[in-house]
């Protein structure tokens, strides 16, 4: 298939890319490396399938026009995005015009072409885990942070399009995602930062008191449901989660890393308003509609970005 991949020289781009790449499709990637960075896919350059590798902007949609009257994709994994919520609760506007406009511009193309649109959302964009059984795509959403509103008014947009227009849209809503190539600072990367800073010898600080937890999901977990969703009619026109199924504390995963107490410290937290206490996935959806489930634990999945850092010299 002719397949369009925005944001895909991010981290999770990477994956989906790669698991694309090894199926046979034909590939072209839009990423404008705010987020991503060339080196993540500098492995598949010389690979047959990988079309191009478009530096640029899903708000230029003059580029887009351009791309889909030459290709006709069949599927757009729509995963470029403003993903730092410290960064949309600063600066607004760039992440509400990259996250909801940029992804009106991507669906109105795919419109003209009937593609299939996979988009990227968050589990940023739920209220708190009350429930043992973990959050389904009936949970009520809270959107805590501009980063959260913008996702949602863009979930909204690519659901109405389906509706409206009978285009296949599946809105996928994927749990806290690490491993290798994630990046060892910023936002989103705190497995990576606590690896980083154990394998240097540094403390591993955590934002305020450390209960709050979170579903990790292993990348390589995540590009699996990712690339699913655009196979399946089964999920068109809906939300579907993918999590781990397991929560952790911030503070038992960083004992976890460094097994010692004295190198755990916490500091004041820089978005309280905008932190979720208990995010905790039921992927039961997932599992029924494709067939998915995750593989890897957590404790495999720490020792395989911890490898990965320590062999690409990331420390």
């Amino acid at each position: 298939m002719n397949i369009l991949l925005t944001g895909g020289a991010g981290f999770i781009g990477r994956w989906v890319a790669k698991q694309l790449l090894s199926e046979g499709h034909q590939l072209w990637i839009v990423d404008d490396l705010s987020n991503g960075r060339e080196v993540n896919i500098e492995e598949f350059v010389s690979h047959s399938g990988l079309k191009q590798f478009i530096k640029g902007s899903i708000l230029d949609e003059k580029m887009l026009e351009g791309l889909f009257e030459q290709h006709q994709f069949e599927i757009c994994y729509h995963l470029a995005a403003s993903i730092n919520v410290q960064d949309s609760i600063d600066d607004p506007r760039t992440t509400f015009n990259n996250d909801t406009i940029g992804t009106f511009y991507v669906l109105e193309q795919c419109r003209k072409y009937n593609t299939k649109v996979v988009f990227m959302s968050t589990c940023m964009v739920y209220d708190r885990c009350m429930d043992s059984e973990g959050i389904t795509e009936l949970h009520p959403t809270k959107p805590a942070s501009p980063y959260a509103g913008a996702k949602v008014a863009a979930e909204n947009m690519v659901l109405s399009y389906y509706f409206a227009y009978g285009l296949p849209t599946v809105v996928i809503r994927p749990f806290n995602t690490y491993g290798p190539f994630q990046k060892t600072g910023g936002e989103g990367g705190v497995v990576a930062i606590f690896l980083k800073n154990h394998l240097n010898g540094l403390d591993l600080n955590i934002y305020g008191e450390g209960t709050q937890t979170r579903d990790l999901l292993y990348v390589e977990d995540c590009a699996r449901f990712v690339v699913a969703a655009g196979f399946s009619s089964s999920v068109d026109g809906e939300i579907v989660n993918a999590g781990l199924g397991n929560d952790i504390s911030i503070n038992d995963l960083a004992l976890e890393i460094t097994n010692d107490p004295s190198k755990i410290n916490h500091v004041e937290h820089i978005h309280p308003q905008s932190e979720i206490q208990k995010l905790l996935c039921n992927s039961n959806k997932a599992k029924q509609l494709l067939n998915w489930e995750p593989k890897v634990t957590l404790k495999e999945g720490l020792k395989l970005t911890e490898n990965w850092i320590q062999t690409t010299g990331m420390i």
